[in-house]
């Protein structure tokens, strides 16, 4: 087990670099072709419909050719995909990688996060935290690296050390293959499974709460769509909000994102332990609240100062939402880990793509201030429709009891 939790640090590591690189080199690579920045938006929108078509067939592929092909040719066109963007080919040709690039980030995603969930039982929400951690800190480093490249002449490197590090990857994975994955499922595998009474299968308990496990899945789904809309819609935007209305340079504002991906690394060191302590539902109630406050506070409070110190915060509350949600969902839908993750992980893709295009036309047509209320709006709706996943989980849960309870009587 241990060593899937290490390769899946690892590949999520370096998918964390490769969902980030085009933005960190998007300045000297639309001068370098000499485009518009619609044009670099294209590349990176053609990337992102790649992922999503990774993500989604993800769980059929597995099903067709198996865990270790699938994941294989995963990491092994993100590597050469990665490696061509480095030789800086013709625009179209970028075009047509991008694509695949991104077939090769979302797929690897989506199978290495089900693997964790599905291998890892009771410990899921530790696991699943540990291994997005790794996800963090790669977004975190690429904006460094990439600006370190851009001064030194060679920001399409940017694009090789990532391919570098996917190879590398490929080789870790194929060589240590963790023999956990290779383990026939057994009942009761799956994190949060319900174990039915006097040996009944689980499935004979279940009918009358696989509608309310739908309602939670539809919730989680939407949560999903909102979360990375909204977290993506504030990374994006944040730096334009604080040059226009704190007067601070390009540079400088660009830093609170560092804070931001820091204060995300730290709180996924610790948010697992937490939601098991607490309860995931709960630990998602008690961040989603806290967010939609210091959000709001945003709004009254937008000086400098204040505003690196509430973006930390929110750093915190938020980070730490994405993992225990998905493992939230794959226990309150249990038995379909590699079709849960994978639709959660596209419904967030979609809030991703849609919510910041919204979010920046937003703020061309109303301005700073407004713009913040969006965003405590949208935290707003983010607590609501987790408030509403809670109430059908509770319900959920009784149910399960009353079902329990009849099948003794009748045994």
């Amino acid at each position: 087990m241990s060593r899937l939790i290490v390769l899946g640090c690892i590949a999520y590591l370096v998918v964390g670099l490769g969902q980030l690189a085009i933005g960190a080199v998007m300045e000297p690579m639309v001068h370098a072709y000499g485009i518009l920045y619609g044009d670099g938006g294209q590349l990176v929108m053609h990337q992102f419909l790649g992922g999503m078509a990774g993500i989604l067939c993800a769980p059929w592929l597995m099903n067709k050719f198996g865990k270790k092909p699938v994941l294989m040719a995963a990491i092994g066109v993100m590597a050469a995909a990665e490696l061509l963007y480095t030789l800086l080919p013709p625009w179209s040709v970028m075009l047509t990688i991008a694509p695949f690039a991104g077939v090769g980030l979302g797929m690897t995603e989506a199978v290495v996060g089900s693997f964790v969930i599905g291998a890892s039982g009771e410990k899921a929400n530790i696991y699943m935290s540990r291994v997005e951690t790794f996800f963090g800190v790669g977004a975190l480093i690429i904006p460094f690296a990439g600006a370190g490249l851009i001064e030194a002449g060679q920001w399409k490197l940017s694009f090789g050390i990532v391919g570098a590090m996917s190879a590398a990857t490929f080789v870790l994975w194929l060589v240590w293959w963790p023999s956990v994955l290779d383990r026939p499922a057994r009942a009761g595998d799956h994190a949060g499974e319900p174990h039915a009474p006097h040996g009944r299968s689980a499935d004979a308990t279940m009918p009358r709460t696989r509608r309310q496990g739908g309602l939670i899945l539809t919730a989680c789904a939407l949560f999903f769509v909102v979360y990375v809309g909204l977290e993506m819609s504030f990374i994006h935007y944040l730096p334009s909000l604080l040059v226009a209305s704190n007067g601070m340079t390009e540079a400088s504002a660009t830093l609170v994102l560092s804070l931001f991906w820091g204060a995300m690394v730290i709180g996924r060191l610790v948010s697992g332990q937490l939601a098991d302590r607490i309860g995931g539902a709960a630990y998602l109630l008690a961040t989603c609240a806290a967010a939609a406050v210091l959000f709001v506070l945003m709004t009254f409070f937008t000086g400098t100062a204040p505003a690196f110190v509430l973006t930390f915060i929110v750093g915190l509350m938020m980070s730490g939402m994405f993992a225990i949600a998905i493992v939230f969902a794959n226990r309150a839908f249990p038995g379909a880990t590699e079709r849960t993750t994978s639709l959660l992980m596209a419904c967030g893709g979609i809030g991703g793509a849609l919510l910041p295009e919204g979010a920046g036309w937003f703020l061309d047509v109303h301005g700073p201030s407004a713009t913040r209320w969006l965003f405590a709006a949208t935290a707003i709706a983010l607590l609501a429709v987790m408030a509403w996943a809670a109430a059908a989980a509770r319900r959920t849960g009784r149910i399960g009891r009353v079902v329990a309870v009849e099948q003794s009587h009748s045994a």
